[in-house]
């Protein structure tokens, strides 16, 4: 979230660019979530895990070109952090990288262990 408002997935260079310009030289939270689900018991776990992204000030000409060489249309915020989209951040804040890519791998294994689930 960038303030109140949600930042989806653009689906287009313009919508991306303009995501970009929004979240340049500023601190936006990302909220992913998990949920497993016992289907024999019909129980089920959820989380969530917030990640603080802190974008570097960034120019157009920066942003257009990033947004033409990673073409991030499908991501919610217009980045790839794990392509080329890493560039555009000064730091990351939160307790698992792998939720700004789509699943939080951390709390997932921990949900799992709560089913008794033993990963190793």
């Amino acid at each position: 979230m960038l303030g109140q408002e949600i930042l989806g997935k653009p689906g287009g260079r313009d919508a991306a660019i303009q995501q970009l310009a929004k979240q340049s030289g500023r601190a936006v939270q990302f909220y992913t979530g998990v949920c497993v689900l016992n289907s024999a018991s019909g129980r089920s776990l959820s989380d969530m895990d917030v990640c603080s992204v802190h974008f570097k000030t960034l120019t157009l000409p920066q942003i257009e070109k990033y947004i033409d060489m990673d073409r991030p249309f499908d991501c919610a915020g217009s980045f790839k952090s794990e392509g080329l989209g890493i560039a555009l951040f000064s730091k990351i804040v939160g307790e698992d990288p792998n939720a700004l890519v789509g699943l939080p791998l951390i709390k997932l294994v921990a949900l799992l262990e709560r089913f008794g689930v033993n990963i190793l």
